[in-house]
């Protein structure tokens, strides 16, 4: 099966889960939740799934092998991940959310819940250690669809009580909001949230089609739309999020998005988080932000997630981790307008995107103006899709080779002064300017991260690094 655990999750061609593959991966993840002791027959377990073409299928595929496994199926639909997430901590279940997230339609996925959150990478390695036996067994395996009793209205609620208590009442009046809500399942949520709180919400480019929006590396194609709503509706921001709603997208009043790592920080400082846990990916200048203390990891939620536990295990009470994509995780109860947060250690949209929108309504200014008084560097990123992983794989090994090498290929670039292999290599030249290339977790793209003290040279960083990616890839295809 060429499947495989990502920064967050099983993620794959759509033909290659959907069928026995799915039976394959639900059997061995209820397995080991069975002798593990995390679960035990006739305990409950959650299937959430997003709006791709393949999602129902592999979804009654898991729910079938599931139910013959031993365990009673709750199907809450097509919710947020997030919403998944916290139905299972309200109940003590575990999940299964059928997403791919962000990357191409013809892809999907499947990410793991115990029933205390999110699995660990030791766990990946057990649920993949139960795949293989089950893969090399005799006997075949049972990919029939079962039935699942309907819980979506359960967990839709749960998370709609979580999101309406945040804010005062009529916090955002006065604010024009549009949603775009494309083919996310966060989208009519986050309609009701914000009309809610008193927004003027305009909904727009609804799709009956999966349109996959990655708000890491959003695409150009992506960011013209939104600069044509801003201007078209006189918007102060546009909210949106990744096909599963983990991940949040908002564009300032101009229609530019904001950088996800800059929503999470403004999510720290709203729930008066002490420390954020953050991977290297993210902003160099979160360090110089003023009562928060920054832990570095490696990218993936997985690694967020032990980052997290290691400081509360340290003794800190306010913790809190986001990724450079703005998805924000709490790792520790907050009291936020006299209204108890409950720690919820997976990536979540909806904090973000009200921390920022209370902001803007609070100090009556432009997200744009807002955005410039934080200071940060000026990063960007974007991506190579289609880029194998042989030659993502060669290309690192090629960085990593020695330092005459890695100064012969930045040549156009700059000079490296120091690197950092935490995830990818991440190098700062000597410009202070910071180029960092790193291969993607969930599918067969190369990813490079640029930052500078000015937009053009940020810009010019980025193209650059993706030029030498894409001559490296070139390269190695004719050798």
């Amino acid at each position: 099966m060429s499947l495989k655990f990502g920064t967050s999750g099983l993620r794959g061609l759509s033909t290659d889960l959907n069928g026995t593959p799915a039976a394959i991966y639900a059997t061995a993840f209820a397995r080991y939740l069975i002798s593990s002791g995390q679960a035990k027959p006739g305990d409950p377990i959650l299937l959430g799934r997003d709006f791709r073409a393949s999602s129902p299928a592999i979804s009654a595929i898991c729910a079938g092998a599931l139910r013959r496994a031993g365990l009673i199926v709750l199907d809450c639909g097509t919710v947020p991940t997030p919403a998944l997430a916290l139905y299972g901590l309200e109940i003590g279940a575990a999940a299964l959310m059928i997403t791919g997230s962000h990357i191409p339609a013809d892809r999907n996925g499947i990410k793991f819940y115990r029933p205390d959150g999110e699995i660990s990478k030791i766990d990946e390695e057990a649920i993949g250690k139960e795949a293989r036996a089950l893969t090399e067994q005799s006997a075949p395996i049972d990919a029939s669809p079962g039935p699942a009793a309907d819980h979506s209205r359960q967990a839709e609620a749960l998370f709609l009580a979580r999101n309406a208590s945040l804010l005062p009442a009529d916090a955002l009046s006065g604010l024009k909001v549009g949603v775009y809500q494309h083919s996310t399942v966060a989208r009519d949520l986050f309609v009701e949230v914000l009309t809610g709180y008193g927004a003027d919400v305009i909904p727009l480019g609804r799709s009956a089609d999966f349109i996959p929006v990655d708000t890491e590396a959003v695409s150009p194609a992506t960011v013209d739309l939104l600069k044509a709503w801003a201007a078209e509706h006189w918007l102060d921001a546009i909210v949106s999020a990744d096909g599963d709603g983990d991940r949040p997208l908002v564009s300032d009043e101009t229609g530019l998005p904001l950088r996800g790592d800059l929503l999470g920080l403004i999510a720290a400082q709203f729930t008066g988080a002490t420390v954020a846990v953050t991977p290297v990916t993210s902003n160099s200048g979160l360090e110089r932000q003023p009562g928060l203390s920054i832990l570095r990891t490696r990218v993936g939620s997985p690694f967020v997630i032990e980052g997290m536990l290691e400081a509360v295990r340290g003794g800190e009470t306010g913790v809190v981790g986001f990724e450079a994509n703005g998805g924000t995780l709490t790792a520790t109860d907050f009291t936020i307008n006299e209204t108890m947060l409950r720690a919820l250690p997976t990536r979540d949209s909806f904090l973000p995107v009200l921390a920022v929108l209370s902001l803007a309504a609070h100090r009556q200014r432009p997200l744009s103006t807002l955005a410039v008084d934080f200071a940060l560097p000026v990063a960007l990123s974007d991506r190579i899709e289609n880029f194998p992983l042989e030659t993502s794989a060669a290309l690192m090994s090629h960085l990593r080779s020695g330092m005459d090498t890695l100064a012969t290929f930045l040549a156009s670039i700059g000079k490296p002064a120091s690197v950092s292999d935490i995830d990818g290599l991440r190098v700062t030249l000597t410009d202070r300017s910071v180029v960092h290339f790193r291969p993607s977790g969930n599918a067969p793209e190369m990813r490079c991260y640029a930052e500078a003290e000015t937009a053009d040279q940020a810009k010019r960083v980025l193209e650059q690094g993706l030029a030498c990616i894409r001559a490296f890839g070139q390269q190695h295809r004719t050798a």
